[in-house]
């Protein structure tokens, strides 16, 4: 004889049997479907399309179908003078370069972001940064100041600093006073004088003509330099100089041994669309030898993704 309680409860078990045979049906369907769409990802990045390697021959075309053209420097020089020209633009206008980056290091480390400056061979401003000397010695300050120091002194001037009173573009300083700057290494950063950036050193007058008239540039984005070299009204050879010492001054900050540090190089000017440029010239040798092999294991690896697709 069954009894009530007896009957609920075997259809209890049942009802949980069922349940739990449904899940798993659904918990099944959901993989697989996974499985299918990942699969179905793949198929398509093999079978992508490739940019088509010819240039476009009617000036009306679809631009993802085509490379970005590339041009050497002094063939994009050309152009944006001719691009002024025809547009009827300031002729004096500046010339701007975009530096891409790889900021990668061994497992995982990266390059820090930096800033630097340096001195071009063809000044094309008349404007000068506002440096300060720092310096005890009464006669090492009047050369400080008869060379363009915006600001010259010594301990005194710590506290000003600290308060965000003096604002100067560059800070220089004699050996002789440093250990008594210490308080001020967090408040200037990357703007504590040091030998490495050239700003600590017995030279009053080459370190002021250099962070004077030198140009500064910094990493941004954690990749990217955007700065400008020149104006459009230089002779070509004028700008690819600066463009030339500014590259090789970028490549400074990683080995060539953990491969190319400039990955991609766009020139402009304040009016005109951005030039891709061709690295080849423009590199140091190692850089240079560096972006070589990379560009023949790219190419290794584009052709068996091409023979994988086919």
């Amino acid at each position: 004889m069954t009894t009530r309680a007896g009957t609920s409860w075997r259809h209890s078990l049942e009802r949980e049997g069922r349940a739990g045979r449904a899940a798993s049906v659904f918990r099944t369907a959901k993989k697989s479907a996974r499985q299918t769409k990942q699969e179905e990802s793949k198929k398509k990045a093999v079978a992508r399309r490739r940019p088509l390697l010819s240039r476009p021959v009617d000036d009306v075309y679809l631009t993802w179908l085509y490379e970005r053209p590339s041009y050497e420097v002094e063939e994009a020089v050309a152009m944006l003078k001719k691009f002024q020209e025809l547009d009827f633009t300031y002729p004096k206008q500046y010339v701007y370069i975009n530096v891409t980056l790889d900021m990668a290091l061994q497992k995982k480390k990266k390059v820090e972001q930096f800033s630097s400056t340096v001195l071009l061979p063809y000044r094309f401003t008349d404007e000068t940064n506002k440096v300060l000397v720092f310096t005890e010695n009464e006669q090492e300050a009047e050369i400080a100041r008869e060379n363009g120091a915006a600001v010259v002194g010594g301990v005194e001037l710590i506290k000003w600093i600290l308060e965000d009173e003096i604002q100067v573009d560059s800070y220089v300083a004699v050996p002789a006073i440093m250990p008594k700057l210490i308080p001020l290494r967090n408040k200037l950063k990357r703007k504590y004088p040091s030998t490495k950036r050239n700003s600590l050193g017995h030279d009053i007058p080459k370190m002021l003509q250099f962070f004077r008239e030198g140009l500064e540039y910094m990493v941004q984005d954690e990749h990217l330099i955007k700065t400008r070299i020149a104006r459009l009204d230089m002779s070509v050879e004028q700008i690819v100089a600066n463009l030339k010492t500014l590259i090789q001054d970028i490549c400074t900050f990683k080995p060539a041994s953990y491969g190319p540090f400039v990955q991609k190089l766009v020139i402009r000017s304040s009016t005109s669309e951005g030039l891709l440029l061709r690295l080849d010239g423009l590199l140091p040798a190692e850089e240079r030898a560096a972006e070589e092999q990379s560009n023949a294991e790219g190419d290794e690896e584009k052709q068996s993704q091409e023979s994988a697709s086919t």
